[in-house]
Formats: structure tokens, sequence, C-alpha cells
């Protein structure tokens, strides 16, 4: 693979804010560990705040690594997101003037279930929890609004952004890849599709672009959302085990230090299952002849690891390394409230070699 990444949050939002804590400090440390011991050449940096993307993306092309900077907006209109993202691709391209053609644009990321208009239901969970959702999926009537916007986000990044422009589709969106410089698809590995899994990625690599895994991770349990192949960070899907409730009520000022949040049911962390999905999975890409992959994710705030199973959210997430909540710091690396978990040695290591 040419690209070796991982995904980087600086504040996506959806409910909350889900990096609660943004110290530039911290910020540009993490960056530096990404790219000296995890050895990544490359990071796909996202969030909703467009200072936060520009200033961790600029930490990054200090560093020499290629950037993917994913702006996301959620749940709001088709004419909001396309003014979010216009505005998000000229603080970009400010950036690319500075640092030359290592910054890569995305216009957007699953789009389908996280932008109004496409599917029915004003939220992502509405949408994802309508009866009709499959139904509407498989007949594929999301693909030509879907494409309707990609086209008049593209024209209009392209007005002011002078690099190379992406989407990150989901691999049952037929996007018109003519639009784009690379063909970015999230794809995770679910124990239902493994052995489909690469046989879902042939369309990609049937435009003569760089195909590109944008996203793909798994958690620290078997049972968890990782493993069945669904990210939802937020609580707000169907797999997950995170109690929601518990989860938005300990972001609010106030009444959060009265609420902590915890797992539905009884579950088992597993780092060395993890590492070794991970690193098998990044395998099987690089056989396939990817052009890159992006490990989702370094870390993750609002799953923070607790000593008492109940708490553990680290277990739901898919992060590289385990976040303390409080003062805690980390052994490994002292300044940095986390730890590094089997998964992050494991991709080091690989990334390393390859």
């Amino acid at each position: 693979m040419n690209r070796k990444g991982v995904c980087y949050d600086v504040g996506a939002v959806m409910a909350f804010n889900w990096r609660p804590h943004f110290d530039p400090k911290v910020v540009r440390r993490e960056i530096e560990i990404i790219k000296t011991d995890l050895h990544c050449n490359a990071i796909r940096i996202s969030g909703l705040s467009i200072d936060r993307l520009t200033m961790a993306a600029e930490y990054a092309l200090e560093q020499g690594l290629e950037v993917w900077l994913s702006p996301l907006m959620w749940d709001k209109s088709p004419v909001q997101t396309l003014a979010y993202i216009t505005k998000a691709a000229k603080a970009a391209e400010s950036l690319r003037q500075k640092y030359g053609d290592k910054l890569v644009f995305s216009v957007g990321s699953e789009l389908t279930l996280f932008m109004q208009g496409i599917l029915p239901g004003r939220n992502f969970a509405k949408r994802l929890r309508n009866p009709q959702f499959f139904l509407l999926i498989k007949s594929g009537e999301h693909d030509k609004p879907l494409n309707a916007f990609l086209s008049k986000a593209n024209a209009e990044v392209r007005k002011v952004f002078g690099g190379k422009v992406t989407y990150a589709s989901l691999v049952w969106e037929a996007v018109d890849w003519g639009l784009f410089d690379f063909v970015g698809v999230d794809h995770y590995r679910a124990e239902r599709i493994k052995n489909q899994y690469i046989g879902m990625l042939k369309p990609a690599f049937d435009h003569g672009k760089p195909v590109v895994i944008t996203e793909f991770g798994c958690s620290t349990t078997h049972a968890g959302v990782g493993s069945e192949g669904l990210l939802d960070p937020a609580g707000l899907g169907v797999k997950s085990i995170v109690d929601f409730k518990s989860q938005f009520l300990h972001q609010l000022p106030l009444v959060g230090r009265f609420v902590r949040p915890h797992l539905v049911g009884v579950h088992v962390r597993d780092e060395q299952w993890q590492a070794s999905q991970i690193v098998d999975n990044l395998a099987v890409l690089d056989t396939a002849g990817v052009d890159g992959a992006f490990v989702s994710q370094f870390v993750s705030q609002i799953n923070p690891y607790s000593d008492d199973p109940k708490y553990d959210l680290d277990m739901a997430g898919s992060s590289l390394v385990k976040y303390y909540e409080g003062k805690r710091r980390g052994a490994a690396c002292p300044d940095m409230p986390w730890e590094p978990k089997e998964s992050f040695k494991a991709v080091a290591e690989y990334y390393a070699k390859h």
C-alpha cells in the first residue's frame, strides 16, 4: 500500500461532541506519535469544527504526513451541508498553497446515512431505524439523489480547492467516481461478510483509479460493534453495546458528573483479538491491491477505558489506544491520557514492515 493511515477525530458531533477535550498540545503530540511510533505516512482527519480540522491538518503536514481532510457535518440539509463543505474547502486551499499537494479533500462521508434528504428521517437514528431501510437500500433509490449532491459538491469544492478530491462511500453506494481522483470506501469486515469482503470491493477497482479504504476497524470485544462491522461510537445503531442514554447524559454540563456511562450486558475485553483482526484485515487489503487504508481510529474520548468491565466503553470502540478520563496518564507515554493497545503495536509493526 502506498498510503498507510489512521483515522483521527478532532470532534465529530452527533448528540454531543465526540472529542470534548481538544488540547492543541495533545493533538500535536498525538500526530507526532502517529508519524514516528505508529509508522503512518497518511492521516485522515475528521470532525465538525473547521478551526480544529485545519489546526490538526497543519500539525500533520508539518510532520510530512499526507492529510485526507474530512469535514463532517451530520444531519443537516443538502444546502447547509454544501455551504459547510465549500467553506472547509476554502480553508483547506490555504494549507495546500503553503504545504503543496500532500492534502486530499473529502466532500463527505456516507452521506446516504448522515445527511438529510436522501433517505427518509430527520436524523441518523431515524433513518437507520426506518422499517423500510433495507428495502430502500436494496432498491438503489438513494444513488440518484446522492450523486446529484456529489456532483454539486465536487463542482463547488474544485472552484476553491486546487488539490485532489474524493468521497468516503459506503460499499453499497453506487458513486459516480468519474468526479473524483480517488475511489474511497468505508468497509468493515463483519463476520457475516468475511467470505465476500474483497468481492464486495471488486466494483471499486473497475474505475481505473486508486482505491483507498477510507475507514475500517474492529472493536476490542467479540460482541462489540466493530466485530459486527458497524462502527457506532455514539451508540445510535442497533448493534451497540453502549447504553447511549448514560453516555449522552455524561456529556451534559452539571448533570454529567452524576452519570457514569456503561455497557449493556456482560462483555469480555480482548485486545489481542482486536489486534489480530486489524492486521489480518490490512494484509487482505494489501493483497487485493488497494492504494491505501485508514484504520479507525486512533483515540476515542467518548469510549474511555475502565478497569471495571461494566464501565469499559473502550470495549465497544475501535481505537488503537485506550483513553483515560480524568487525570490518569499512560505508562508508555506519560504525557498522554491514554495507553497503546495491542492493536497499536500490531499496526505499528505491520506499517513498519510493509
